[in-house]
């Protein structure tokens, strides 16, 4: 079985792609990286394919017809993990909001701690948020807070979108049955990963804002987070968290 493959889904991210990919390929552990692209018309693509020589077995392309959703990227690249056996799973921004020398605390959460889900929590140790306003910090503090107050996750940062997941986990979900495509996506893997009664750890991290592309943050995106938690806590009461 391969080790550990971190998935990255871009849409015009030429201004990091090509940093991110080295600086990830530079870590200590062999990773491997598969970045999926939404047909991003800046060409970040083209910028994967000109490095893949560089990286033989171990950088990986998929691209999609167009700009399809966060939720539908990680889905496809779940599925390609498990086809292609991998132990560890990450989900990681292509820029740098996320460390890339923290996929080493999350791997280890999983792989020598024992863990089923490691979460590079902003929360976990207080709000360890650099570059962002006010509004933005408090409006990501009180989501995580609704949504332990509605599901009952005792996890601080729920929205987190930095993650390693064992094979097993992603293989006991049931991702075709996975509704959401945005902010709520996050929530509702963490939502199934903890009904099923997996060992979740949160791992801090700082999480820095942006500093080159532009943010695919909207109100929209909250707005399903908000409504879509109650929804899925209601579908939670019929449906069955048993693991086979």
């Amino acid at each position: 079985m391969n080790e550990s493959l971190v998935i990255i889904p871009t849409y015009n991210e030429r201004e990091n792609i090509e940093a991110i990919v080295r600086k990830v390929m530079s870590l200590d552990h062999p990773f491997h990286l598969l970045v999926i692209d939404d047909n991003s018309p800046d060409g970040t693509a083209n910028i994967v394919r000109d490095l893949q020589p560089e990286y033989p077995d171990r950088l990986h392309l998929e691209t999609r017809t167009g700009k399809l959703g966060l939720g539908t990227a990680y889905i496809h690249g779940f599925k390609y993990a498990l086809r292609n056996g991998y132990e560890y799973i990450f989900e990681m921004d292509a820029d740098f909001s996320h460390n890339p020398n923290d996929l080493i605390k999350l791997h280890d959460a999983c792989a020598i701690d024992g863990f089923d889900l490691a979460i590079g929590s902003r929360y976990i140790q207080g709000v360890n948020v650099v570059n962002w306003p006010m509004n933005r910090v408090l409006m990501s503090w009180f989501a995580s807070w609704y949504v332990r107050l509605i599901t009952g996750m005792p996890i601080a940062d729920t929205t987190a979108g930095f993650k390693c997941y064992r094979h097993k986990v992603l293989k006991t979900i049931q991702l075709n049955k996975i509704r959401f495509v945005g902010y709520a996506f996050q929530i509702e893997m963490k939502f199934l990963t903890y009904k099923y009664g997996f060992k979740i750890k949160e791992v801090p991290i700082i999480f820095t804002d942006r500093t080159k592309g532009q943010s695919k943050m909207s109100s929209g995106i909250f707005k399903e987070a908000v409504l879509g938690v109650l929804k899925m806590k209601v579908n939670s009461f019929f449906r069955h968290f048993d693991r086979y």
